[in-house]
């Protein structure tokens, strides 16, 4: 068996139409593969590495926990496909939440993991989907935020929709090479212990 892939496998297909894009989707269909993006006649198929998947995973993990520490009602939906056919944008991110149901066709809160560098600007497209925020998570670097205020993103310190989840300490958790125990022990921080 061939150990898992170190690094994404990122291919950028250029001169390609809206049309192309929704031909690939549905091509693909709901079968696990390449996640894709559209951006001005650009395709971005991309299949994850190992790391990259363990990363968003263990996120993912720490958010929902903090979500069921603080009783707030967080729904994930995955990778969802977000795309707008007026707009001609499309993309389906890392992974996604709101915060209740969510109001409307999109997200309240995309996670982006960058393991390996490249690839279009998903920032463009969530900002034109109208996501209110988006967390990406880069390798050597750790999380920025970035809040939608008037029609841009905008770095910000911490989240706007979780203003009280403190991301230096969950970063701190992010790399474990033990999802659970990360988990854990972010648990008993969030408690006091």
């Amino acid at each position: 068996m061939a150990p898992p892939a170190t690094e994404d496998e990122r291919v950028i297909l250029n001169g390609m139409t809206w049309q192309d894009y929704e031909r690939l989707l549905a091509e693909r269909g709901d079968l696990a593969g390449a996640r894709m993006a559209y951006l001005d006649g650009s395709i971005e198929l991309l299949r994850s590495s190992f790391q990259h998947e363990a990363v968003k995973k263990t996120i993912c993990r720490l958010i929902e926990a903090y979500a069921d520490e603080r009783g707030l009602s967080l729904n994930g939906y995955g990778s969802w496909t977000l795309k707008s056919v007026l707009g001609q944008r499309g993309v389906e991110p890392d992974a996604c939440y709101a915060l209740g149901v969510p109001s409307g066709d999109v997200p309240q809160l995309v996670i982006e993991v960058v393991w390996t560098s490249g690839g279009v600007n998903k920032l463009e497209i969530y900002r034109s989907l109208g996501v209110g925020e988006v967390w990406i998570w880069e390798r050597g670097a750790g999380f920025s935020v970035h809040v939608l205020r008037d029609g841009r993103y905008e770095k910000a310190p911490r989240s706007a929709l979780l203003p009280e989840l403190d991301l230096p300490l969950l970063q701190s958790f992010v790399e474990s090479p033990n999802q659970s125990q990360a988990v854990r022990a972010s648990r008993e921080v969030l408690r006091g212990g």
